[in-house]
């Protein structure tokens, strides 16, 4: 616990308060206060802290990063932009933590979906805002670590994704956070909630310019009954960025729950998913995490299982080259309850260097008695069986390494059912390790 980054920010809350959205509502208030002074006690989490033991954050804490107080959208390069918003797709962006609505391409959405900055849904008709107030803060509690407390009282701005019962969307939604100011913070609380028997496709797109900045985005996310959300994260921030992205979810009865987390860029980096499960409800967990230089990217994982008859999948796989360093946290908990359980979870780890490090934690938790539950995990160097087996066949050594290495990473971008999301993410892929005798028309 660093008392005394904390003690800065805390200094500096009450010339940001005024500018935060949501002050003159007074449960909104209080929730931030709270959550002030949790931070102010604690600061960002220690690698004292169990599931922070492999991820220290002290380099964002020798930094003082600073919110976009501007209101109007500061100049972005929309050549740049444009190559980060996806066709085919309603695009939402949020530039250095704050909604743009010049930049956001909403044409065609169905009138019954609500989709607006947090900003505006705290002061919205009242159809709009007791949503805000129902949902902010009942997926994760600001006490779960720093971060998630800092979130919570910092956040600047953010999206409210409403989809009523029923509604089928045609098209995904992306929500598109970007940053182009060094030493920016950008901190947005964004709630999903997907009406019963709604169907919807959302994906988060992180991404900044060569900047050191902070990223601190929280997501919550509520599936009624029988309802169905498919959610994608793309984090492929600068090299130079720290990043922070939770994802919590509750889930309804029977309802269905799949996330593909692409974990890509940042110097530092960690990604929270965690689920409640309900009766017969269903979750799929995808990831694939690249590390190269000294990245250092931690995915962590929750799955709890609270009532009987729910299916859960999960798997992650990493490549790490370099002085890159990967962590795994995964976490499935089958509570007394949760009878008729069956839960599988696979974390993989491919690593390119001698210097190149994985460190990977699986856990079960089961306190029931009729389950079926597995977990497996390796971490190892290309197999040179395979290698071999492609020289055989008239390739050379660098390209079969190179194919194989594609191969392994490649599983989880095939897993993208949205073609421009797809490209975008074998693009990133591409980039970040060696391309000789690679086409991309293989992948």
């Amino acid at each position: 616990m660093n008392t005394a980054t904390a003690s800065r920010y805390t200094a500096e809350y009450q010339t940001l308060a005024p500018t935060l959205p949501g002050q003159t509502l007074p449960w909104l208030k209080q929730l931030r206060c709270r959550a002030l002074e949790k931070f102010s006690a604690h600061g960002f989490p220690s690698p004292r802290e169990e599931e922070w033991r492999y991820t220290n954050v002290s380099a964002i804490e020798k930094k003082l990063f600073s919110p976009s107080l501007s209101l109007t959208t500061p100049p972005v390069d929309k050549v740049w932009l444009k190559g980060c918003q996806l066709e085919d797709a309603w695009s939402v962006v949020l530039v250095n933590g704050r909604f743009s609505a010049e930049l956001s391409v909403l044409d065609g959405l169905p009138e019954a979906v609500s989709l607006m900055s947090m900003a505006d849904a705290l002061t919205a008709s009242p159809a709009i805002a007791p949503l805000v107030e129902k949902y902010l803060g009942q997926a994760v509690n600001y006490s779960e670590h720093g971060f998630i407390a800092f979130n919570t009282a910092w956040f600047t701005d953010g999206l409210l994704l409403h989809v009523p019962a029923g509604q089928v969307l045609a098209k995904p939604v992306q929500l598109l956070h970007v940053v182009t100011q060094a030493e920016t913070m950008a901190t947005t609380r964004t709630i999903i909630i997907v009406g019963e028997m709604a169907e919807a496709k959302v994906i988060e797109t992180f991404a900044g310019v060569d900047n050191s900045y902070l990223t601190a985005a929280v997501t919550e996310v509520f599936i009624d009954q029988n309802a169905d959300l498919t959610l994608y994260k793309m984090q492929s921030e600068s090299e130079k960025a720290y990043h922070f992205g939770g994802t919590y979810v509750k889930q309804g009865k029977d309802a269905r729950f799949t996330h593909h987390n692409f974990a890509l860029g940042g110097l530092l980096a960690r990604s929270d998913i965690l689920t409640d499960m309900d009766q017969a409800s269903e979750c799929e967990l995808n990831g694939l995490y690249l590390g190269v230089k000294r990245q250092h990217i931690d995915s962590h994982t929750r799955i709890n299982h609270l009532k009987p008859h729910a299916i859960s999948r999960e798997i992650y796989k990493g490549v790490l080259d370099d002085r890159a360093r990967g962590v795994f946290q995964g976490r499935v908990i089958v509570a007394e309850d949760a009878q008729k359980t069956d839960s599988q979870m696979n974390n993989r780890n491919l690593l390119l260097s001698d210097n190149a490090e994985a460190d990977t934690k699986p856990q079960l938790e089961i306190y029931a008695d009729d389950v079926k539950c597995g977990h497996g995990v390796t971490v190892g160097q290309l197999d040179e069986s395979s290698v071999f087996y492609l020289q055989s066949r008239c390739i050379d050594e660098e390209t079969a390494r190179n194919m194989l290495t594609f191969a392994f990473a490649n599983e989880m971008v095939d897993k993208i059912r949205i073609k421009s999301l797809h490209d975008k993410v074998l693009e990133q892929v591409l980039l970040r390790f060696p391309q000789e005798g690679i086409e991309k028309s293989w992948l």
